[in-house]
């Protein structure tokens, strides 16, 4: 699990030897194309459950795609494709097989994106909105829900009093913990974090990060994000991607210190990047 480089057959092979970590998701020589432009070259890894795997990388380098492949952002527009496939345990589903319905699998992927997007909605309703699609209309169920997710976003204290009004009333940092309620509130598999605290200040950033290491207790984190000291303080394991390839992968604290790739080893000393 912890390969070095880029392998089209990582996303087909078990734990390494001794190693008690389920595989969450099997990415297996993804490829990704804009048009008749790639931008991901036959990426392979396997994402740990219960962890927060980093993606890191210069700009332009596919980790926002590799992202938004995996909850089927690309869908909504034209042209794009998929080659290789996504695979999530323990139910064995490819994700990007034509005939999965993505709203499926938004459900099994919750998404927060680099700045707060809430609902032009109550805080209430932000929360509830995607309990509502999956059914859960019984008002009891959706108090319990909304609670909970509140909650679990370290939101209920600042929001109990306030439920019903406008979720732009809202701080930015209080913004992007009720998004991070609102991906959380329907059972998510992942959740995908796209840079979330790029928008906020020290301190809102720190509390973002909290919630992240406290969420991998119940749910498996993936996030993008430039910042290599966040990366380093809230990541389990570590993806570099660079020019559309994963060039190494494995745990976060081996990554920073002792790099197997000169790549690798460059973009974290910051000679590129």
């Amino acid at each position: 699990m912890n390969s070095s480089s880029p392998n089209p057959r990582a996303g087909t092979e078990p734990p390494t030897a001794g190693s008690s970590e389920a595989i969450k998701v099997q990415i297996q020589g993804l490829s990704f194309f804009y048009g008749n432009h790639q931008v991901l070259r036959s990426v392979s890894m396997d994402v740990p459950a219960l962890k927060v795997t980093a993606l890191i990388g210069p700009s332009g380098c596919g980790k926002t795609t590799l992202l938004r492949c995996m909850n089927r952002m690309h869908d909504l527009y034209p042209g794009n494709r998929y080659v290789g496939r996504i695979v999530v345990q323990p139910d064995g589903t490819d994700i990007i097989a034509p005939e999965v319905d993505p709203i499926q699998v938004r459900m099994r992927f919750g998404m927060v994106f680099q700045k707060p997007n809430p609902f032009p909605k109550s805080i209430y309703e932000n929360v509830a909105y995607g309990l509502r699609l999956q059914g859960v209309n019984q008002r009891k169920e959706l108090d319990e829900k909304v609670e909970k997710a509140l909650r679990e976003a370290a939101l209920w204290d600042e929001a109990k009093s306030r439920l019903h009004q406008m979720a732009h009333n809202l701080s930015g940092g209080q913004q992007q913990r009720l998004c991070i309620a609102r991906a959380i509130a329907t059972d998510p598999d992942v959740v995908l974090f796209d840079e979330p605290t790029s928008a906020l200040d020290p301190i809102a950033t720190s509390k973002i990060e909290e919630l992240i290491v406290e969420l991998k207790k119940r749910v498996t984190v993936m996030i993008v994000t430039h910042n290599l000291q966040q990366a380093g303080r809230i990541s389990d394991m570590t993806a570099f991607m660079y020019l559309g390839e994963l060039i190494e992968f494995g745990e976060t604290n081996r990554m920073f210190t002792n790099p197997a790739k000169p790549q690798t080893e460059d973009y974290i000393s910051g000679r590129f990047g």
